[in-house]
């Protein structure tokens, strides 16, 4: 368990010091976004804005940084949401982002946006490389008993029993 607190620190303490060298100013900007008037804004490069809302936020990119990114990575306004659609930004300008960002980005993008990112990165993903990948493949199981839980026998020693459903579904069905 220290290991693991250990790296998490080193990987935590890496990161701050690599955010110190990148420049991303607060700015007062005011403006008008996709989530309400920002209220504060960093500044990530002249064409890059963060922006920061009452209840959301994400990127702004000017219109020439927005043809950047790649084109099924592209939103036509320009606006990024900060929950996943930071990290089509974090691909398309890397020197912007620290490497725990862009570790972040990459993994955000595999999850969320699987077939752009495998035809903009050249691969096939499987389950264990993007969330929505494994949710379609336990999805091809849903007209088949999937094993939910296991357990030791009370009634055979040295056997384990198994609790299946239809689909893999937990609880009562109706």
């Amino acid at each position: 368990m220290a290991k693991i607190q250990d790296d998490i620190a080193t990987e935590k303490a890496a990161h701050e010091a690599e955010l110190r060298t990148l420049n991303r100013p607060t700015i007062r900007d005011g403006a008008s976004t996709p989530w309400g008037m920002a209220q504060v804004s960093r500044q990530f490069a002249d064409c890059v804005v963060l922006h920061s809302t009452a209840s959301h936020g994400g990127l702004h990119l000017d219109e020439n940084a927005n043809t950047t990114v790649h084109t099924l990575y592209r939103n036509e306004n320009g606006f990024y949401e900060e929950d996943c659609e930071w990290a089509k930004i974090a691909h398309a300008f890397p020197h912007l982002f620290t490497n725990y960002e862009r570790r972040l980005a990459d993994r955000t993008l595999r999850d969320h946006y699987p077939d752009a990112y495998e035809r903009v990165m050249g691969v096939i993903l499987n389950g264990d490389q993007s969330h929505m990948r494994d949710r379609q493949q336990f999805e091809r199981y849903r007209n088949d008993w999937v094993v939910i839980s296991a357990l030791n026998s009370d009634h055979h020693p040295d056997f384990v029993e198994r609790i299946a459903t239809l689909g893999g579904v937990r609880g009562e069905a109706g």
